[in-house]
């Protein structure tokens, strides 16, 4: 298996992510083999410092890109303007069969861009999703987290689908409870998109679709894949994100106001290290483009080389199990909405043409 990095992607480039993909040649299956995609003086100063001069030419090799895709760069220029970035290289080896999953803390919208356009999605599928696991008890995916503002029902029900078969592959969770976010349980609830999509996931009979979730319900575990448009779902994501921050400072604050509080603290520490580890995005690594026909993994933008050493894992576990080929398998058994668009490559050329 080959794992593409785009090495120069991310707050913390390419020191952190060139020492994350050493961790994980060090920890992972050692058949994988890691190509990082960069500008190549610079990865080979990050690889000596991360100690990993040694698996060059063995496990690592580097592939040069003298491009970066910035934060503040417009995601078309991924195709557009810089083709020789980091990020595009990467994706376009994908496309190409150059290897098996591509993993980037780059920019988010640069980055579904050069998925859609360069490696296109999944046939039947009309819009990829941005899969977030958020960190409640039982494990909850969210999609779309932050891809799509502007959904039909159609697409909807898709991420339903697609969310479904990754907890069914990576979590082995035989049937998925899938939830629809809105503002109330009732059918009728939200706009007429979420009435829509309620009655689509109602009678389907594919999905196991469990009803409309509450905000309150979110925490609480009712489901397992929890369906959003990308404007809600990004909020939802951003929301829990927060309150996971707040709550773990507000505890530390608590437990070492007083010395009784901080005897106390030591008798729960265990406790509270297991709670900070759930909150820690870097223990997740990134989030998958679900609908993409090869995987791609989203890590987080300020990732350091713990969460870019998870990311890794995620996509080689995402490669192996069947995922894209049983999603595009089951989006044939999908009703087509007539009138409908062709899909995300189409949509996104369009766009680019009228600008």
């Amino acid at each position: 298996m080959k794992l593409i990095i785009d090495a120069m992607g991310g707050d913390l480039a390419p020191d952190e992510i060139v020492k994350g993909v050493v961790a994980a040649a060090n920890t992972l299956d050692s058949n994988i083999q890691y190509i990082l995609v960069g500008e190549e003086k610079a990865v080979t100063n990050s690889l000596k410092n991360a100690g990993g001069k040694k698996l060059l030419g063995n496990r690592i090799t580097i592939v040069h890109a003298d491009e970066v895709i910035t934060m503040e760069d417009d995601p078309f220029d991924v195709v557009r303007k810089k083709k020789n970035s980091s990020m595009t290289v990467a994706l376009k080896m994908l496309a190409d069969g150059n290897g098996d999953a591509v993993v980037s803390a780059g920019n988010t919208g640069a980055l579904y861009t050069g998925a859609t356009m360069l490696v296109r999605c999944v046939k039947g599928i009309r819009r990829a999703a941005i899969a977030s696991i958020l960190p409640f008890e039982r494990p909850l995916l969210l999609l779309d987290s932050g891809a799509n503002i502007n959904v039909t029902a159609e697409y909807m029900e898709q991420f339903a689908l697609m969310g479904a078969v990754y907890m069914e592959k990576l979590f082995q969770i035989p049937s998925p409870e899938v939830g629809l976010a809105n503002n109330g349980t009732e059918s009728h609830k939200g706009t007429p998109v979420y009435v829509e999509t309620f009655e689509r996931l109602t009678a389907n009979e594919n999905i196991h679709f469990i009803g409309n979730i509450e905000g309150k319900d979110i925490p609480k575990c009712k489901c397992d894949v929890l369906v959003a448009d990308g404007f809600t779902g990004n909020i939802i994501l951003k929301t829990v994100e927060g309150l996971g921050s707040y709550f773990m400072k507000r505890l530390k604050g608590l437990f070492l106001s007083t010395v009784i509080t901080k005897l106390s603290s030591l008798a729960l520490k265990k406790g509270l290290k297991q709670l900070k580890k759930q909150f820690d995005a870097s223990e997740t690594g990134g989030s998958p483009f679900l609908g993409i026909r090869k995987p791609v993994i989203k890590a987080h933008g300020s990732s350091d080389a713990r969460a870019i050493q998870n990311a890794c894992r995620q996509a080689a576990q995402f490669a192996s199990t069947g995922v894209t080929e049983e999603i595009e398998r089951r989006a044939q058994l999908l009703p087509k909405t007539k009138g409908s668009d062709s899909d995300n490559a189409a949509a996104a050329k369009e766009k680019e043409a009228s600008e």
